[in-house]
Order: C-alpha cells, then structure tokens, then sequence
C-alpha cells in the first residue's frame, strides 16, 4: 500500500470519529461555539486535508476529549497491524 493510501485510510478515520463525535450538532455550530472555522471541520469530516497537530489538539477540546483520546480513537479504528513505515 502506497503512503498516500495509508495516509487516507487515517484521514478516513479521523472523518468518520468526529461526525461521530459531534453527533447532530451541526458543524456551523461547533465552529461557532468554539472559535473553529466551518471550513476546517467540514474538511476533516470529509477527509479532504491532513489538519495540522494544533487543529486537532483544537478539535478535540471542541468535542469534549483529550486530544490523545481522539487520537487513540482513530488508531484504534485502523486496522490492527497498520503502520506508515514500510521496514
């Protein structure tokens, strides 16, 4: 699997937990409430950008977790033997 691949798998991930996460909340309102651009939310929730560590820190104090939960949460939906490192 090519990096681009591995890399969007992560991405996919990180999508599919924070709609989860922020559940019927509409996006508007999560950027809104916690000084976030819509258009940062809508792009990871699309799985379009790769958002910078401070986006993400962000993001999850957002949605009420730790950033290292959110994180935990994503490596925990890849699969189990998932690496970025080809050795």
């Amino acid at each position: 699997m090519q990096i681009d691949e591995k890399k969007q798998k992560i991405l996919n991930s990180l999508a599919k937990i924070t709609k989860k996460l922020r559940g019927r909340q509409s996006q508007f309102m999560l950027a809104s409430e916690n000084d976030i651009s819509t258009s940062i939310i809508s792009t990871v929730e699309r799985a379009l950008k790769d958002p910078q560590f401070t986006t993400i820190y962000k993001l999850a104090e957002a949605l009420n977790i730790k950033p290292h939960k959110l994180i935990k949460m994503v490596e925990d939906d890849l699969p189990p033997d998932f690496t970025l490192i080809d050795r």
